[in-house]
């Protein structure tokens, strides 16, 4: 049986072209990139000029104070997809004993200091430019420090957020409202809106590549210079002001353990890719530190069987999609973490046949990972539902369509620009992306994210703040995504590549925290295995379960919950309450923000494709 048709009506063009591709979740970041490959720069010099793009321009879904993990093939070596490891650890006092037994925590809050981990995307990007790229560390933060220090039109979500956490600033975070209040007001949708202490710092960063290149070093060392301004400055801006107790999201005050030694002892790394080959491609994703692996034991088990249970669009296909989902991420939720993780067995053809066999008619509303052989299965995650167990099953419209990176929806919400809070500090975020493609053959995805505007504290001097990827460990000795000094928490940052014949073809990736892989898998299938183009598979209808511990405090799910657009249609909607899924209705146009850059070896032909959906994203390319 054939998939279900695509869209008979695109919002956007699939590109096409043989010089460049670039997409990105805000068009400044997606054409600062483009115009890095339209002057002769690679695809890791425009990448990495549209990353510093997003810490300015969209300053509530990341910033330099965050983490980003890519995931990028070269031209000299195609074969080999490498992972970017952007993702900082735990501070050396954070400790589950600090934690627990001096804060009087149960939980890692959503929101402040205590919730930051080392961080990792600004120096991260700078690994990559130096190692990959062609350009100076000046021209490639142009675009960058020219909209912090000159300007640029504020988006609507982005004083949507302000407007949200402004009580929050006035209240308990002062710093935050100098910085996003300064007439005592949030910014209004086209304001143009300044970060003059960024722009310092990142001017300072090109300051000392000046500095080292006049002394005669060479391009990477000069780099390397810029590396050890950037820990010197936020290492003592951060442990300076972290030592004040300040508003967290468990509505009390607590100081931060990040000190100077964690962000000076930090580097970014590189690491091989996870793969797993999927209908003639091979599909590679970061390893078990992040999410990424669910999606390969996904592909893994729906490799298996027929296209009637591959398309979302039908009722066998859409049910079979979320049950999957629901077991991958059971996996996800009590093996994975930063050290040995059972990936050989956990993505062996035994074990998805094994998980397969769980997938029935009727939807799951328990938690249901998998055993290992010679291992103790470490214990569930706490669960705490979002609405009583023994609610009727059917649509829940009270319940929360879990768009973004979330802490904690204060009111139910369905898809928008993902942020909640009130004045205790309970906030949530989302995250950014991108993907670029050069005539070269050089392609990556990069997801950055962590640092939102509304995490915590503007620290002093910076402009930025913290991130709070310290959120999703546990302060549970037991589990492999325990709180740990030193230790990456398992992020759910997930970007994707997929290589034919030795070749990348594909980069594509999305915000959405734990719905990342699971927006990301729809589109997969309708590529991979339905014959859909990229922007045919971003515009179709698409779904995510919630029946899964979320990774964002407070820990939530919603046993039997999926989130659904409208769009899916009545039929299939009353088939997915018939077997018993709990549905939320997001819309027609809510979940997904998927990008994708794509090259056909044999041609050289480049593609791009970017997400309607907030009317934010775009694709440009040439």
């Amino acid at each position: 049986m054939a998939f279900s048709p695509p869209p008979a009506h695109l919002t956007r063009p699939d590109l096409q072209g043989a010089h460049g591709m670039a997409a990105a979740t805000h068009w400044l970041a997606a054409a600062s990139a483009q115009s890095v490959l339209e002057r002769g720069g690679n695809a890791f010099d425009a990448a990495t000029a549209g990353a510093f793009v997003l810490h300015v321009v969209e300053p509530h879904l990341n910033g330099p104070g965050g983490d980003v993990v890519a995931i990028f093939a070269t031209a000299a070596d195609p074969g080999r997809p490498v992972v970017l490891d952007g993702q900082g650890p735990a501070p050396a006092a954070a400790t589950i004993e600090h934690y627990r037994d001096v804060e009087g925590l149960d939980l890692v809050p959503g929101s402040g200091a205590l919730a930051a981990a080392v961080p990792g995307a600004v120096d991260a990007w700078l690994t990559l430019l130096r190692d990959h790229g062609t350009w100076t560390l000046a021209d490639v933060l142009a675009p960058a420090i020219g909209y912090a220090r000159d300007g640029h039109p504020v988006l609507a979500a982005v004083c949507r957020t302000v407007a949200g956490v402004a009580d929050l600033f006035t209240e308990h975070w002062p710093t935050s409202a100098a910085r996003w209040l300064p007439d005592g007001r949030p910014p209004r949708p086209g304001d143009v809106v300044t970060n003059p202490e960024l722009a310092a710092v990142l001017t300072g960063l090109v300051d000392a590549e000046h500095a080292a290149r006049a002394a005669g070093d060479p391009r990477d060392t000069a780099i390397d210079a810029a590396r050890d301004r950037w820990r010197d400055v936020v290492g003592h801006a951060v442990t300076e002001f972290v030592a004040t107790p300040h508003r967290h999201s468990d509505g009390r005050d607590h100081a931060g353990v990040l000190a100077a030694d964690d962000v000076a002892s930090y580097a970014a790394r590189y690491e091989d890719a996870v793969t797993v080959e999927f209908r003639g491609h091979t599909v590679a994703k970061p390893g078990a530190w992040s999410q990424g692996p669910a999606l390969l034991q996904a592909l893994r088990m729906l490799d298996g069987l027929d296209d009637e249970h591959l398309d979302p669009s039908t009722v066998a296909g859409a049910h079979t999609v979320l049950e999957t989902l629901k077991l991958v991420l059971a996996d996800r939720d009590v093996w994975y973490g930063d050290d040995d993780v059972p990936l050989d067995h956990l993505l062996s053809p035994g074990y998805a046949r094994e998980r397969r066999a769980l997938l029935g008619e009727v939807a799951s509303h328990t938690i249901r990972p998998g055993d290992v052989p010679g291992r103790t299965t470490p214990p569930t995650p706490p669960l705490r539902t979002t609405y009583p167990v023994d609610a009727p099953a059917g649509s829940l419209p009270g319940a929360s369509a879990g768009v973004g990176e979330p802490t904690v929806p204060v009111t139910p919400v369905v898809a928008g620009d993902g942020l909640e809070t009130d004045a205790t500090g309970r906030t949530r975020g989302d995250t950014c992306h991108l993907d670029v493609v050069d005539r070269w053959g050089n392609m990556i995805s990069a997801t950055p994210s962590g640092g939102w505007l509304q995490s915590s504290p503007t620290v002093p001097g910076l402009g930025f703040c913290l991130g709070t990827r310290l959120q999703m460990t546990w302060l549970d000795e037991s589990s492999p995504s325990r709180l740990a000094p030193g230790s990456r928490p398992r992020t759910t940052l997930t970007p994707t590549l997929v290589l034919r014949d030795g070749h990348p073809v594909l980069a594509c990736g999305s915000p959405g925290g734990d719905q990342q892989d699971q927006w990301q898998l729809p589109f997969l299938l309708r590529v991979l295995a339905g014959g859909y183009t990229p922007q045919q598979a971003i515009d179709a209808p698409t779904l995510h379960t919630t029946s899964a511990v979320g990774s964002f405090w407070p820990r939530t799910w919603t046993p039997g919950g999926a989130v659904v657009e409208d769009r899916l249609g009545a039929d299939v909607l009353t088939g997915l309450a018939e077997r018993g899924h709990r549905l939320t209705l997001a819309g027609d146009w809510a979940l997904g923000r998927l990008s994708a850059v794509t090259r056909d070896p044999a041609t050289g032909v480049l593609g791009a494709a970017a997400n309607p959906r907030g009317e934010q994203g775009y694709a440009t390319g040439r």
